[in-house]
């Protein structure tokens, strides 16, 4: 008889991973898709094998091919795993495309067939991939204004190019995954020894002022999911503690609720709080870092507010079995909706790449009193593109206009652009001589790059 996904006569998940691997391999997942039924959403089914961790592996990839989830039905009470995802593109919109529809079939299947690179065994928190490419640096600590520009030129110091990297900040804690090269051969940094050194000074910056809370760095060359990765980090460094006065800082916060069905041995987990992209993407993170197996579930978010309802056992098989449990599955789940909120004003530059140039942009952004509290750095061929949310020294996201400008034209007007601002910023003045030296290595070169000229 097959084992459900948690079930409590399964003594370890680990016991049974070769056996899950004969079963997976032996039922390969169906997809299929349907746009038939539903008038304003593409409607996806996925029925696996199950096992430990599927639930987060379909949504990580569906989240992967920029899908919006707006309803989604979840049952993997026994030996196999049937979710249907109403899911749209990036505008709201069905996908229609013949091509499309097979791409996203054909990519669900790679990502979920036997072979995959997603692991279902708990004895790894996640994988990290060799990789000679980049050097992977994760990084957690207290955060404070001017820390990620102080990490910036501390890994330009030390001859390490960025390439990309995702910064998150809650609750007075801050989390980085970063992945760097060596500044001279464009690969990763093999050197022991320059690897010790470089993860000595950035744990010195790291730690900070802050004796009562240790910082964290690792140093090793592979890739791995970031954003997974950094829901984990984030857990693991308890960001979700927080003190009452903390409490007033979101709002509105999330509703979250955590009540037991004894009669089923459930735990039964409601959310509701303002939809946003990847919301349950971050949920089902968190559940499953957690060590909980998602049997049952709900998801509708086509509204302005989400509500997601899971019924719930740990992988011992038992629901939440504490007042002081669940007070702390509340409180997870609070943090990793909170943890990608936009807090603060968006700034998004795009430019030619060049080495330390995370390290002046952040400067320039710490000289002018802004304080970078998300950040998303990458490299595309010879471009960057980085996304910033930032607020003003007292802690506020509607940042002068005097000092927008000011920075952008340190910076350059072209390059970065500022979005949601409550004040249109019209045409820039006349950028003063004095800075168009240093603003001129920014400046990308052609005349449609400057929207000089249309598409």
């Amino acid at each position: 008889m097959a084992l459900a996904d948690g079930d409590s006569s399964c003594s370890s998940w680990d016991s049974d991973d070769e056996y899950q691997k004969f079963i997976h391999k032996m039922n390969p997942p169906r997809v299929l898709i349907d746009n038939s039924s539903c008038t304003n959403a593409t409607v996806v089914h996925v029925d696996s094998a199950n096992k430990y961790g599927i639930l987060l592996e379909v949504v990580q990839v569906l989240t992967e091919l920029k899908l919006i989830v707006k309803k989604a039905y979840i049952s993997s009470d026994g030996g196999w795993f049937m979710d249907v995802f109403n899911v749209t593109n990036q505008n709201g919109q069905k996908i229609m495309d013949d091509l499309v529809l097979d791409e996203i079939v054909n990519y669900i299947r790679k990502c979920l067939g036997f072979g995959s690179c997603f692991l279902p065994s708990r004895r790894r928190s996640l994988e990290v991939e060799p990789s000679s490419d980049y050097t992977l640096i994760e990084l957690t600590g207290t955060d404070r204004p001017g820390l990620l520009s102080e990490v910036s030129a501390v890994l330009t110091n030390l001859e390490c190019n960025v390439v990309n990297a995702e910064v998150w900040t809650h609750n007075k804690r801050a989390a980085a995954v970063m992945q760097v090269t060596d500044m001279k051969t464009g690969l990763a940094i093999s050197d022991t020894e320059r690897l010790g050194r470089i993860k000595e000074r950035l744990c010195y910056v790291f730690k900070g002022s802050n004796r009562s809370r240790d910082a964290k760095t690792t140093v090793t060359m592979g890739i791995t999911q970031t954003e997974r990765r950094l829901h984990q980090m984030m857990l693991e460094d308890r960001d979700y503690e927080r003190y009452d006065k903390d409490r007033t800082n979101v709002n509105p916060r999330p509703m979250v609720s955590v009540v037991n069905w004894l009669d089923k041995d459930y735990s039964v987990v409601t959310i509701r709080c303002k939809d946003r992209p990847k919301l349950l993407f971050d949920t089902v993170c968190t559940l499953t870092d957690m060590q909980y197996v998602v049997f049952h579930g709900s998801v509708d978010s086509e509204g302005p507010e989400a509500y997601q309802e899971y019924y719930i056992r740990h992988i011992d098989g038992s629901p939440v079995n504490s007042e002081a449990e669940r007070q702390r599955v509340i409180q997870c789940l609070e943090a990793a909706i909170e943890r990608r909120v936009s807090e603060g004003l968006k700034l998004e530059l795009s430019t030619g790449d060049r080495v330390g140039l995370l390290s002046d942009v952040t400067r320039i952004f710490r000289e002018n009193g802004l304080t970078v509290t998300r950040a998303e750095v990458s490299t595309k061929g010879d471009k960057a593109v980085n996304t910033f949310y930032v607020r003003d020294a007292a802690g506020s996201s509607d940042v002068e206009l005097k000092t927008l400008e000011a920075i952008r034209q340190e910076i350059g007007q072209t390059v970065l652009q500022v979005k949601g601002h409550p004040e249109h910023l019209k045409s820039p003045p006349q950028e003063s001589p004095s800075r168009f030296l240093f603003s001129s290595l920014f400046r990308p070169r052609s005349l449609y790059s400057l929207g000089l000229i249309g598409s």
